[in-house]
């Protein structure tokens, strides 16, 4: 599962066509992401979240923050988004739910810290 949480944060940390290989690769075409503030499915709704945060927050990166939890085609992990290196500003868990093929199906995301 350490595979996965990588490509996860990766495609949050990615651009452009970078994000959209990732997201063709490790993401199903019909992938749902839910947190407090969105609500979304599909490649192109989650690359304009992804989109949003980049937006709100340059030049900050999402690492993964203690060890991860998992069983089935889950897993939870804590992440933190920041400057590289630094503490983090904001810092949340998610559930991944993977399809058949391994691929995230299902993303659950709970914020904890989160900057004024």
């Amino acid at each position: 599962m350490k595979d996965v949480i990588e490509q996860y944060l990766a495609t949050w940390n990615a651009t452009g066509d970078a994000r959209a290989t990732l997201l063709s690769q490790y993401w199903s075409p019909g992938a749902t992401y839910t947190d407090p503030m969105a609500e979304v499915s599909g490649h192109a709704g989650i690359a304009a979240v992804v989109d949003g945060v980049h937006a709100r927050f340059p030049g900050l990166v999402f690492t993964q923050v203690g060890e991860a939890d998992a069983h089935h085609r889950q897993v939870r992990f804590r992440w933190g988004l920041g400057q590289e290196g630094a503490e983090p500003l904001a810092i949340g868990f998610d559930v991944l739910v993977l399809d058949e093929s391994g691929r995230i199906q299902d993303v659950r995301g709970f914020l904890d810290k989160v900057p004024a």
